[in-house]
């Protein structure tokens, strides 16, 4: 069973795409985030269909950092109920996936 993990996460900017990026990467919550531009979210949120203009947030991580990551981003992310999806890295680059393990820190 695979270690790591990639989550998506949304940001309403680019500002608070970088802001989330950056906090994940420096407090090793997460090894690289990619952050991709403009994406047209279309969902169903207090009674009605929203469409907006978003980022998102393409997060690598081991899945034991999960818990201490998702309270991160709820307390520094704009939204009441930020998106926060985590799937299974099933396969990787073992040097790639030796990179996750060497700077995320482990949960001990």
């Amino acid at each position: 069973m695979s270690e790591h993990c990639v989550l998506f996460i949304t940001t309403a900017s680019k500002k608070e795409a970088d802001k989330i990026s950056r906090g994940l990467v420096e407090n090793k919550l997460a090894f690289c985030v990619n952050a991709v531009p403009k994406i047209q979210s279309t969902y169903y949120w207090d009674g009605e269909i929203c469409v907006d203009e978003e980022f998102l947030l393409i997060v690598k991580t081991r899945k034991d950092r999960y818990d201490a990551l998702e309270t991160w981003v709820k307390i520094n992310h704009s939204y009441e109920v930020p998106e926060i999806i985590a799937l299974p890295i099933e396969r990787g680059l073992p040097a790639y996936l030796s990179g996750i393990d060497d700077w995320v820190t482990k949960k001990e």
